[in-house]
């Protein structure tokens, strides 16, 4: 029997949801489709209904990093420095092996981001083996506040094709301090930075790269000059969690 076209192009959507990716979708990433308690689109913008797409695969840029550069007109969440946030992904996603997860903040408008919290390793599994689709963790008391604030969530996938994905959230911090120092964001598997391969097992694979971050210090936006400012030091991130090896 031929298929029409319609009948392919069908087959072809339902083909591609089932083998759909992680998506953060609290605090509501730009445009996300799945978000939670999502502000209005900016003028001229559009739902992504394919928010769990990676920004790079197989070599190619897809999209920029943040997927999306015009941020939310209105924040998706509000904190406070020191206080305990919590971090929901869509639960029909494919968790590709774990991987190497880190949230991270930026005060330049998506310049340049620093790590608050990582899992590396098998990201959206515990030491038991059961998948996990949230993270609870404290927002460093010592982060500057900020109206304009990006929060993002990257991850290097274990499994599948070498790829990078990137959610990026507009949120509004409270907070005295004037600068916060720590990990730069790691980025692997897009044009122009490092690859590293399928992990096989081995989940130790590119975890040199996070082991090995500079340093960087990002300021209140009252005070920035334009740049953070990288130290070459090699970092010490946090982890909420050991990498783990799948049974």
């Amino acid at each position: 029997m031929r298929l029409g076209f319609r009948q392919l192009t069908a087959l072809m959507v339902m083909a591609a949801s089932a083998w759909t990716h992680m998506s953060m979708i609290s605090p509501c990433p730009r445009y996300n489709s799945k978000g939670i308690d999502c502000p209005a689109l900016p003028p001229g913008e559009a739902i992504d209904y394919n928010e769990s797409s990676p920004i790079a695969s197989s070599g190619v840029a897809l999209q920029p990093f943040c997927k999306y550069t015009t941020p939310w007109p209105t924040p998706a969440a509000q904190w406070t420095a020191g206080q305990s946030i919590t971090i929901n992904f869509s639960t029909y996603g494919s968790e590709h092996n774990g991987g190497m997860c880190e949230w991270s903040l930026s005060y330049d408008g998506g310049k340049s981001f620093v790590v608050i919290n990582r899992v590396l390793g098998r990201c959206f599994y515990d030491a038991q083996n059961n998948y996990v689709f949230n993270y609870t963790f404290t927002l460093p008391a010592n982060v500057p506040g900020s109206d304009s604030a990006i929060f993002a969530w990257s991850w290097v996938n274990a499994m599948g094709n070498r790829e990078f994905y990137m959610n990026c959230a507009d949120v509004v911090i409270k907070g005295t301090s004037e600068s916060f120092s720590g990990p730069q964001m790691t980025i692997l598997n897009y044009p122009g930075y490092p690859s590293v391969p399928e992990f096989m097992g081995n989940y130790s694979t590119g975890l040199a790269y996070y082991n090995n971050a500079p340093t960087i210090t990002v300021f209140a936006k009252a005070n920035q000059t334009g740049n953070s400012t990288i130290t070459t030091m090699p970092a010490d991130p946090p982890q909420s969690s050991p990498p783990y090896t799948m049974t």
